[in-house]
């Protein structure tokens, strides 16, 4: 198929299938949020990577353990890791950290809500503690968690800066992080396009890293991961990161101590 019609083939598509699977998926509410979430990740998230033509490849997929809730924390390039991740991360069962804004979409966002994913509103010092709230909750009560803590798609492919504040999830919960590197998604569908292409989607998954050593130091424990991303994503090809800078602190006015951009971005 000639990329031109592919990429309205895939608007289309997508449009579509969100739609028409919308209701059985509201509905599916009704008997458990997770035999909703199932269909979703069974039916609707494989539809959204074949419309492109996206062949996923999962190394790691031991340590996507059910009967333990993890913090998956995952380098983020394309809105085609939502199905990826969702896919690679089977049969965990998992919602997403993700921004405020996709909540108001429609049928998806609405969605998102009804099946318990948690929302964070990184411009509101309050909205993200009760969200670090809700996140913890949700662990303690047996369902994984998936953050994108470089808080945008990274347009070049590179692993971003992290922010810090997610890391408090697993420090307020006790439990392990997996960390995770996609590769390929924004090659199929780049950030902000629908020139999609098809190609090879590539998850590396890694053993879970115990949170206990890092006491309340999340800064230093947002380090650890990310290096734990980066190495993960060169060895499927990625591009990796820059070490030494490996966090996003708050943009402050000019005078303002380092602290005090911390202390906000936090």
């Amino acid at each position: 198929m000639p990329l031109w019609l592919l990429k309205y083939f895939c608007i289309f598509w997508m449009g579509f299938t969100t739609v028409f699977f919308a209701p059985y998926a509201y509905a599916l509410l009704l008997f458990g949020h997770d035999r909703s979430w199932t269909f979703i990740r069974g039916t609707w998230a494989k539809l959204m990577l074949w419309a492109p033509g996206g062949r996923l490849v999962v190394q790691g997929k031991e340590h996507c353990d059910p009967s333990r809730a993890t913090v998956f924390v995952s380098n983020h390039q394309s809105t085609l890791d939502i199905p990826a991740l969702l896919l690679a991360i089977s049969p965990a069962q998992f919602r997403f950290v993700i921004k405020k804004v996709i909540r108001y979409v429609p049928l998806f966002g609405w969605y998102l809500v009804l099946a318990k994913n948690v929302f964070v509103d990184r411009a509101s010092r309050r909205s993200t503690a009760e969200t670090l709230d809700k996140a913890a909750q949700q662990i303690k009560n047996g369902t994984s968690i998936l953050v994108f803590p470089e808080g945008t798609r990274s347009a070049t492919g590179e692993v971003l800066p992290f922010k810090k504040a997610m890391f408090a999830i697993p420090l307020r919960a006790g439990v392990s992080i997996c960390p995770v590197a996609i590769e390929g998604t924004r090659h199929i569908q780049p950030k902000n396009s629908w020139n999609v292409q098809p190609g090879e989607i590539r998850v590396n998954i890694g053993a879970p890293i115990d949170p206990a050593p890092f006491g309340e130091d999340r800064e230093a424990l947002a380090k650890h991961v990310r290096e734990k991303v980066i190495a993960l994503h060169r060895e499927i090809g990625g591009l990796g990161g820059d070490l030494s800078n490996a966090l996003d602190y708050e943009r402050r006015p000019a005078g303002a101590s380092r602290a005090a951009g911390e202390e906000a971005e936090a």
